[in-house]
C-alpha cells in the first residue's frame, strides 16, 4: 500500500468513530435548512412532537403515541416492542449516530406525518429534546 492510501484509511476509521452529538445534527440540519442553529426552536420541535395527525388507517397519531407524552420515558411500539426513551438526558446513546438519526426520522415522519420530515423540523425535534432535564 502506498503512504498516502494508509492515510486515507487512518482518516476513514478516525471519522468512523466519530460519534455524532445532538448539536452536532442540529448544526447540520440547520445549515441544511438554510437557517442558523439559534434559528431552531424548542417550541416548534415540541409542537411536532404532540400534534396528532391521521394515520395510514385515518385514526389520530402523534410522536407520543408511541413515545409516551414524556421523551425521558420509554414507549412502545404498536406491537408492543419497548422503545428507548428519546431524550438524550434519559439515553446518552441517542442522536449519535447519524444514519440511524436519519433512518428512524424517515421511518417515523412517514409514520406519523405521511411525508418526511424537513430539515427544520428535525432541527426543532432534536432542539427540544436536548433541552428536557
Amino acid at each position: 500500500m502506498f503512504p498516502s492510501s494508509l492515510a486515507m484509511l487512518g482518516m476513514v476509521s478516525t471519522l468512523a468513530l466519530a460519534a455524532e452529538t445532538p448539536a452536532s445534527l442540529m448544526t447540520q440540519y440547520a445549515q441544511k435548512a438554510g437557517v442558523p442553529v439559534s434559528a431552531l426552536s424548542a417550541q416548534r420541535g415540541a409542537a411536532l412532537y404532540r400534534t396528532e395527525h391521521a394515520g395510514r388507517d385515518g385514526q389520530p397519531v402523534s410522536c407520543a403515541s408511541c413515545h409516551t407524552a414524556s421523551p425521558q420515558q420509554a414507549g412502545r411500539t404498536r406491537v408492543g416492542k419497548r422503545i428507548e426513551p428519546l431524550a438524550p438526558l434519559a439515553n446518552p446513546q441517542r442522536f449519535t449516530d447519524a444514519a440511524k438519526v436519519e433512518k428512524w426520522f424517515r421511518r417515523n415522519c412517514m409514520d406519523v406525518l405521511q411525508r418526511e420530515c424537513s430539515a427544520q423540523e428535525k432541527g426543532d425535534f432534536i432542539a427540544w429534546l436536548s433541552q428536557l432535564k
